[in-house]
């Protein structure tokens, strides 16, 4: 059973990233245009605004198409990592983390250099940090690590009241889940307020590098071949 299985520090890790989806969502859908890049199913919503004539403008729709595509994009590319190259759990997270931390940093240099509020600029950025979502969504399946998909929690938050007899860890991985997002979420437009629009990418970068480092030097540790 996965719930038995030992992860190591994965848990932490990935409640990490959790908190980053909450700050990329936050910043895409305050800044670029109400979509998101991380939650499809708000895209899909919107979709069906559209075809229901619930008033979204094509402009919203066709940034929730680039986001939902490029996602996709991003999760067939992540779905594909080598396997035989990252043998263990921790290497996986990390390589992918790093990964995806240069294309915020590619985001970031966009919003300093060129801004967000130009067609082409909301356009770039929304394919790259969408892509970079859906990059991560597909390496933390592939980790599989139960409670923790760190970019939807409706499985959790129905798991979390609904199941009955669950363990207190379950219980609190489950919270930690679902507080992590609200976190992120919440301290995007603190950010934005406080330190501009590009702080909620900023954060999200430092997040990954954390992520990546943790990921790479606890998998190389001792005993790491348990949670591997």
């Amino acid at each position: 059973m996965n719930g038995a299985r030992d992860h190591g520090p994965l848990p932490v890790l990935l409640v990490l990233l959790t908190v980053m989806t909450g700050l990329v969502d936050s910043f895409s859908y305050l800044e670029l245009g109400n979509v998101f890049v991380a939650n499809m199913t708000g895209n899909v919503i919107f979709f069906g605004f559209e075809v229901g004539g619930g008033g979204e403008t094509r402009h919203t729709i066709l940034l929730s198409a680039i986001s939902t595509v490029f996602f996709c994009v991003g999760a067939a590319f992540g779905g594909r990592l080598g396997s035989d190259r990252f043998n263990h759990r921790g290497l996986l997270l990390s390589a992918g983390a790093a990964a995806q931390a240069c294309v915020l940093g590619v985001a970031v240099l966009i919003v300093t250099g060129f801004g967000h509020t130009g067609t082409v600029e909301r356009k770039v950025l929304i394919a790259l940090l969408a892509t970079s979502m859906g990059w991560q969504f597909a390496i933390v399946r592939r980790i599989d690590v139960p409670d923790f998909r760190t970019v939807v929690i409706t499985t959790t938050l129905t798991s979390l009241v609904a199941d009955r007899a669950q363990s207190a860890e379950r219980l609190v991985r489950k919270a930690a889940s679902i507080g992590a997002l609200l976190l992120g979420a919440a301290a995007g437009p603190m950010l934005i307020r406080g330190f501009g629009e590009s702080a909620p990418l900023w954060g999200s970068a430092a997040l990954l590098a954390v992520v990546a480092v943790a990921g790479l030097v606890t998998a190389r540790r001792p005993g790491a071949e348990s949670w591997g």
